[in-house]
Order: C-alpha cells, then structure tokens, then sequence
C-alpha cells in the first residue's frame, strides 16, 4: 500500500505539473494559481497545494519541468551530431521544430519567462537565469568546438555566436505568437544557417528534428 500511495503521488504531481507548464506558457507563472489548478483537474485545493506547499514553489517545479521538456525537445534530440557545427546546425533544427510544432500551447516556455522575470528579483528570477545561462554554455561550447575545428572562422566570438542564435529563436517566437507569421521558423532555420555560415535552401517547419550535416 506505501508504494501505490506513494506512485499516486506522484502520477498527480507529474499531472499537476503538466497542466501548470501548459497554462503558465499561456498566462505567465504569475498567473499560475492553486485554486485554477484544482479547478482544471478536479481537485480540492489543499491537494494541489499538499504537493509544493507555496505558489512559489509551484511556479520553480513547474519552471523545472519546463527544463526537462526544452533539454529534450532540442540538446537531446542534437546529441547524435559531431560535437562543433554540426551539433550546432542539429540544435537549430531541434530549435525551430520545436518552436514550429508549438510544443507548449503558448509558445516557448522559456522566451516567455524570460520576458515575465526578467526585472523582478527572487528565487523564480534566479532559476529563469540559470536555466538561461546553462542553455547559452551550451551554445557557446559547442561553437569553441567549431571554432577550434576550423569549421567556423577564427574571428567568431563563441559567445557573440551564441547570443545570435538565441536572438533569432527569440525573434521567430515573438513572430509565430504576436504576428501570426506562419513563414517564421523558415525565417529563422535561413538566419541561424546563415550565422553558421551552411547552406539556406528552403525548408518547411513544423518538422521532426533530425541532425544535420555541415
């Protein structure tokens, strides 16, 4: 009985979590509130509340599950690549498709809790900080990688490449959402190729992601 009570926790949880990401990419973590939560899963608000204990808490697991979501959408799915521009060029297929498809229900997570936090201090501004400053290693590792390589010139600035790319996945969500530009992930697969210095033949997204080659 310990171990079913136990695994009941955590399927709700795990359900309570995956309604919080989808409604926070829509309303923000601030708009994330324990009575909506029950509303929406049937439960009496102390339950949802006896799993985190506070809003803040809430919004922090609820930001981590969206972690766990985007590293898989788009690093794992890249991973098959050589580590240099061809992991590089493999993130920003995983990237787009991921934008493209509208993994989340109110586009990216992460663009939008970066815009949500970004001038207000506190635990949940920290973890949107962190999350963002692992995601630009990464990027930044990866184009060393190039650079070392001879696959990128060696006048690029690792960091100054990785800020680009960012900006354009930032740019391609605040088109899809706001505009309404169905043509921006193809907008954006071309810029970032560019930023890559490969070729920009046309492609259509939504798509699966798969690894490309330099």
């Amino acid at each position: 009985m310990p171990r079913r009570s136990a695994a009941d926790a955590a399927r709700t949880r795990a359900a309570i979590l995956e309604r919080s990401i989808d409604l926070a990419s829509l309303e923000g973590l601030e708009g994330l509130t324990i009575g909506r939560l029950a509303a929406d899963l049937e439960m009496s608000k102390g339950g949802v509340l006896g799993h985190f204990g506070t809003k803040e808490e809430l919004q922090l697991a609820a930001l981590g599950t969206a972690r766990e979501v985007y590293r898989r959408e788009i690093w794992e799915r890249a991973q098959s690549a050589a580590p240099g521009r061809a992991r590089l060029l493999a993130i920003a297929d995983a990237w787009l498709s991921y934008l493209g498809r509208d993994v989340f229900p109110g586009g990216c997570f992460v663009a939008a809790a970066s815009c949500e936090f970004d001038d207000r201090p506190g635990r949940v501004h920290d973890a949107v900080v962190a999350m963002h400053t692992e995601w630009m290693g990464v990027l930044a590792r990866e184009a060393r990688i190039a650079i070392k390589n001879g696959e990128l010139p060696r006048a690029t600035d690792a960091e100054d490449l990785a800020f680009g790319l960012n900006a354009i996945a930032m740019g391609v969500n605040q088109a899809r959402r706001l505009l309404g530009d169905a043509a921006a992930a193809d907008r954006g697969w071309r810029a970032m190729r560019a930023l890559l210095g490969a070729p920009r033949a046309r492609r259509r997204y939504p798509a699966a992601a798969t690894p490309a080659t330099a």
